[in-house]
């Protein structure tokens, strides 16, 4: 089984988490951000991954180190799910639409962190998740899980279906990227 559970406590946020790669969609997500729990459940069960996120925040200065430290501890535990990175696809791709917004997001586990992000939004907010925090999350997820992910928003009109259909898309390229397809690392150097 791929899992791990990980918590993170520092003066500005106490997070625990419990994932399992090869789930079966249990997930319980509670952020106190209640669209980022939306977009967080999305990627879980696009990816048919468990997930469960208890993360309580300083809020009441403003969302950045809740979203922040989510995808530092979630990296970290995609991180330790995946060992030794063996038998792994270690690639994944889509194109996603979300009504008239599409993305196309592309992973590769490849214990080397790299994001390019290339998306921008016309609002300061959906719900109370600040859209600048969208990219803060990929950046802390990308470098603590060590792998490299580009994320085009390649048109959209509604910020809502924009932030949902990359969400969705890096659940379903991660799914991709981290099927068991043999019993070998997946690199011709013999690491990752």
């Amino acid at each position: 089984m791929r899992t791990s559970k990980r918590s993170r406590v520092t003066k500005e946020t106490d997070i625990w988490i419990e994932l399992n790669i090869d789930g079966t969609r249990n997930i319980d997500i509670d952020t106190g951000i209640p669209f980022f729990d939306h977009m967080l459940a999305l990627f879980a069960f696009h990816g048919k991954f468990d997930l469960k996120i208890d993360a309580k925040g300083d809020l009441a200065v403003d969302d950045h180190h809740t979203v922040e430290d989510v995808g530092i501890i979630l990296g970290q535990a995609f991180k330790e799910a995946i060992a030794d990175y063996k038998g792994i696809n270690r690639y994944g791709s889509v194109f996603l639409p979300m009504d008239e917004a599409l993305s196309r997001v592309v992973v590769d586990i490849s214990n080397r962190p790299y994001l390019v992000f290339n998306a921008t939004f016309k609002q300061d907010k959906v719900g109370t998740l600040s859209t600048e925090n969208v990219y803060e999350f990929f950046k802390a997820f990308v470098q603590e899980a060590r792998i490299n992910c580009h994320i085009e928003l390649l048109y959209g009109m509604n910020d809502h279906h924009k932030i949902e259909s990359i969400f969705k898309g890096f659940g379903r390229a991660m799914k991709e990227a981290l099927k068991i397809v043999d019993e070998e690392l997946p690199s011709t150097k013999g690491l990752l």
